[in-house]
């Protein structure tokens, strides 16, 4: 069951082979025996999930339509509102913040379709965070080694796939927090273009930067949760209006149609030799041999931080005045430090950020997807503070993400693929495609996933007595 993907669980419940409350029970059967080592959840919805298969069921025996993931259970973010809970969004500040009055947007979708919540998973505190590591629900762990880092801030959602909790989950990705957690959990991930997925409902961390998306183990699974997922929201003010691009009945199309190539330059620097093999391995796989280098990433980069500090620290003032006690000192610090930036310079950092994303776009009139590292070295120890890359020590906790920052500054579309995912722990790499183009990334991976990238559940967390021997 644990291997089972949410495409083939979602055919076998709408077919009436698995009951969906057979199935729910399957999971949170695994969940309450594997959850208190990997720490992935911090609210299970137990009553409400089994009312949502009940119903399931009810539609399949009145022949009614239960949606095309039917049955299949799915877990969010503690960022994601659920209605009649408190969103803490990894904090305890919020604890006492009133119950959201519905559930976030894609949330909805989800259920629309069929798909059983089971509950929130853990993060970093307001998402402020690469590592998976929380004060206050302590870490998220590493299904491949408990000892090691989930990546964050959406570690509790890489680690409840990659432990095979649920096979789908919700995180949010600013500056990389679904493919940092992607990456190192060695599970499938994707961060769309800025503004196709509705944020309303979701905890805001950087208003101009934040972004939604699942991670799953396959990329079907993947691209059937976004096609579902997919529609303006006018709740949320830059959710676009564009059409919505059915991206899961073309996975099968392959990828020789595209102009590939791999990204060089700073992308080529810094990373341990795990994460540039990694690279090597893919490109070598899909034959690419071309490379494209990006001008001003570096700078890309430091414009990203001051902007997520700036808006983040807007939205914290007030209680940071009257409660900054309650706050993680790191997340307290940085937010502290965001409130003492110039305005000048975030206006010069947004400046820059235009023209940075014209630079990216004329790149993306000469290759269609590039490849890239996810993160600079594969899981490291909980705890770990700082990393030698190059040569040069430096804090863990924000360069874990030194990747996937300059990419989501522009909102471009990247898919994260899990290489080594048996044996040494995995890596990612970064299938990045030009704006609005999800499609061309996902059709990438998928032709990686049938040539062995594969996503797996490592063998301590399959269960002996899965749900009808599968």
């Amino acid at each position: 069951m644990r291997e089972v993907s949410a495409v083939e669980m979602a055919r076998k419940v709408r077919a009436g082979e698995w009951p969906a409350e057979e199935v729910l029970e399957c999971f949170l059967g695994h969940i309450h025996r594997s959850d208190p080592a990997i720490n992935a959840f911090t609210r299970i919805t137990e009553d409400r999930a089994r009312r949502q298969a009940r119903e399931v069921d009810r539609k399949i025996r009145a022949g009614e339509d239960p949606g095309v993931l039917a049955g299949v259970p799915f877990a969010v973010k503690n960022l994601f509102d659920l209605r009649g809970e408190i969103t803490v969004a990894g904090a305890t500040v919020t604890r006492e913040d009133p119950p959201a009055e519905r559930d976030a947007t894609i949330v909805g979708r989800l259920q629309d379709a069929g798909a059983v919540l089971l509950g929130a998973l853990n993060m970093g505190e307001f998402a402020y965070d690469f590592t998976g590591e929380n004060i206050h629900y302590g870490p998220s762990r590493n299904p491949h080694d408990l000892s090691r880092m989930t990546g964050g801030s959406s570690g509790g959602s890489g680690a409840a796939v990659a432990g095979g909790l649920v096979p789908l989950a919700l995180g949010s990705d600013t500056n990389g927090s679904i493919r940092v957690p992607a990456s190192l959990c060695g599970v499938f991930g994707l961060k769309p273009t800025f503004g196709r997925l509705s944020r309303k409902g979701c905890y805001p961390f950087c208003p101009s930067l934040d972004h939604v998306g699942p991670l799953a183990r396959t990329v079907r699974d993947l691209a059937l949760s976004y096609d579902v997922m997919q529609g303006h929201d006018p709740g949320d003010p830059v959710c676009s209006a564009r059409d919505p691009e059915q991206v899961f009945p073309q996975l099968d199309r392959g990828c020789a149609d595209l102009r590939i190539a791999v990204a060089g330059g700073y992308f080529r620097e810094r990373g341990t030799e795990a994460a540039l093999a990694a690279v090597r391995a893919v490109a070598a796989e899909l034959e690419v041999r071309d490379e494209a280098e990006i001008p001003g990433v570096p700078e890309a980069r430091a414009a990203a931080y001051l902007i997520t500090n700036a808006e983040s620290a807007s939205l914290h003032l007030e209680r940071l005045r009257h409660r900054a006690g309650e706050y993680d000192p790191d997340v307290r610090d940085r937010l502290l430090a965001g409130s003492l930036l110039p305005s000048d310079w975030l206006f010069r950092a947004q400046r820059f950020r235009a023209e940075f994303q014209k630079a990216v776009y004329r790149v993306f009139e000469r290759f269609d997807v590039l490849l890239a590292p996810a993160t600079p070295m594969s899981a490291p120890p909980i705890g770990q503070r700082q990393m030698v890359l190059d040569g040069e020590t430096m804090p863990v906790r924000p360069h874990l993400g030194l990747y996937t920052q300059p990419l989501s500054f522009v909102g471009l579309p990247v898919v994260v693929v899990p290489v080594r995912a048996d044996g040494a722990l995995p890596i990612g790499v970064q299938v990045v495609a030009a704006p609005w183009k999800e499609m061309d990334a996902l059709r990438v991976a998928a032709v990686l996933e049938e040539k062995g990238f594969r996503s797996t559940v490592p063998q301590q967390w399959r269960d002996a007595d899965d749900f009808r021997g599968n």
